[in-house]
């Protein structure tokens, strides 16, 4: 189990260097684009069997405790170590991560997105992925800063040399806002290390500080919550993703909408909430005042770009979607409470299922049409999807009720949870003003039901219109993409034990101090 965690941390790094690296006599085939495309393919598949197994060697009776450790020494002046372990918190996250990996890598094998060398894309998303990973494996504060940030540059390239219109200023807008919150994030890092006398996180959530002033929790609280929120990302901090998922590939925004959003949740699910809980207390109703504040902006957004004559960018409105999305999980941590932290992790899961359904639903689109454009999409009468590519129509009708948290589905159990959370918070906070932040995100989803049907109604129905060139539905590399994610999204939203089974026992332990 400790050489699995590190091996499918460390794999895809080295992965990477092999894709820029010649290839060896006999594996280059007829064409060798495609070879470094099936590299990717592999080793993204390699780590997505190493991540199951590591799930099935789990002992899933004590999800609460750290497993498959590894604590080395690497800085000892400054007590730095290399230290790794997961449990039930960032045990589904992992899985999620190597999931879509794979399945980008997959769907880039037949897609390639128009853009430079293959070798170079594919070295960027096995990087994003060894990132993406170790910053749900490692349990070192400066470890996870470094890789919190080892994300950012593989994203940027992606945008800018693979992406779209106005592809720069996307990138830039992107990296700019990222790292700029990165730099007070750290700030705040060092702060709870230098004042504990140790960055060890496990260390950190077990002294549930105590060791830190109420004042010093207070200032790590701002510093890292800015970074967190950043990433997140939470209103008012939020207007990088419009324009970086708008310009991005179909799998650059999968990957940013299905595993690069939950670092920012989990950091503050792994580090604020345990380690500062008298910060986190001073600053929770601000954190779902913020909440709540994304998701009606972020219906109101996609509201606004789903009406005839917006010229709305079908991209944009789910990247919009994302903000209210995230909202929920926000306010379900800001609960503080082991039911609305609960629903937030949920959530977190079920949204990157689901989001990075709709990214490639929405990608397959726009590659049969040649826009996202809502009002070309639809015409006079509709894109009639329905009658024109009927298993393509029927998979975007079901992402986007799924999207919409319709019972029996996975995006249904997150938000329900995370309202309860907030109808009954915390110890010490302000129930008077969590019951108002729950009634205006249960609007909310009101209003998200309301723009995801306008969008099914514009884009799936309508009547057939006669084109030269057909619309093809569904076809093989995509059924096979797209399908483990409409499969999980059914199973955990009619057996969301699954998950919250993982989560419950270890949210209780961190929230306790580290006491099971």
């Amino acid at each position: 189990m400790q050489f699995l965690l590190a091996f499918v941390v460390v794999v895809p790094l080295l992965g990477a260097v092999a894709a820029l690296l010649p290839a060896p006599p006999g594996l280059k085939g007829r064409n060798p684009d495609q070879a470094v495309l099936r590299h990717g393919v592999t080793v993204t598949g390699v780590i997505l069997v190493a991540v199951l197994v590591l799930a099935l060697g789990f002992d899933h009776d004590h999800p609460s405790k750290m497993q498959a450790t590894t604590d080395i020494s690497w800085i000892p002046a400054l007590d730095v170590r290399i230290h790794l372990g997961i449990d039930g918190i960032s045990l589904p996250l992992l899985v999620l991560t190597a999931l879509l990996t794979f399945l980008c890598a997959l769907y880039s094998y037949f897609k390639l997105p128009q853009g430079p060398s293959p070798k170079a894309f594919v070295a960027l998303i096995l990087v994003l992925e060894s990132g993406t990973l170790a910053t749900f494996a490692v349990l070192d504060l400066l470890l996870f800063f470094l890789a919190f940030e080892m994300v950012l540059i593989p994203m940027y390239f992606l945008i800018a040399r693979w992406g779209g219109a106005r592809k720069q200023a996307a990138a830039w807008k992107f990296i700019l806002y990222t790292l700029l919150g990165s730099v007070v994030m750290l700030l705040g890092l060092l702060l709870i290390g230098l004042k504990s006398g140790t960055f060890d996180m496990v260390a950190l959530a077990t002294d549930n500080g105590r060791g830190l002033t109420s004042s010093v929790q207070v200032i790590a609280v701002l510093a890292i919550g800015i970074g967190l929120a950043v990433k997140t990302p939470m209103w008012p901090l939020h207007s990088w993703l419009p324009d970086a998922h708008t310009a991005a590939p179909t799998v650059g925004s999968v990957l940013l909408a299905g595993v690069m959003l939950k670092m920012g949740t989990y950091g503050f699910v792994r580090i604020l909430l345990p380690i500062a809980p008298d910060g986190m207390h001073t600053f929770a109703p601000w954190l779902a005042a913020f909440a709540v504040a994304g998701i009606i902006y972020g219906s109101l957004a996609c509201l606004a770009l789903a009406r005839p004559g917006a010229k709305g960018d079908l991209k944009r409105l789910i990247a919009y979607s994302s903000v209210g999305h995230m909202g929920f999980v926000l306010l379900g941590i800001a609960s503080m409470t082991p039911t609305g932290v609960n629903g937030a992790l949920f959530a977190n899961i079920a949204h990157g299922l689901i989001t990075g359904l709709l990214f490639f639903l929405v990608g397959a689109v726009k590659d049969r049409y040649g826009t996202a454009d809502l009002d070309t999409l639809a015409g006079a009468t509709g894109a009639a999807l329905y009658g024109r590519a009927p298993r393509l129509g029927g998979l975007l009708a079901f992402a986007a009720v799924a999207s919409l948290g319709l019972p029996g589905l996975a995006g249904f159990w997150g938000e329900m949870l995370a309202l309860f959370g907030a109808f009954d918070p915390a110890e010490g906070l302000n129930r008077a003003a969590f019951l108002t932040f729950m009634s205006i995100a249960a609007f909310g989803t009101l209003l998200t039901a309301a723009y995801l049907l306008v969008v099914v109604r514009r884009v799936c129905m309508g009547a057939i219109r006669e084109e030269p060139h057909p619309i093809a539905d569904v076809q093989s590399y995509e059924f096979a993409a797209w399908t483990p994610l409409a499969a999980l999204t059914v199973l955990a939203g009619l057996w969301p034990a699954v998950l919250l089974g993982l989560t419950d026992p270890a949210v209780q332990k961190l929230l306790a101090g580290g006491k099971s």
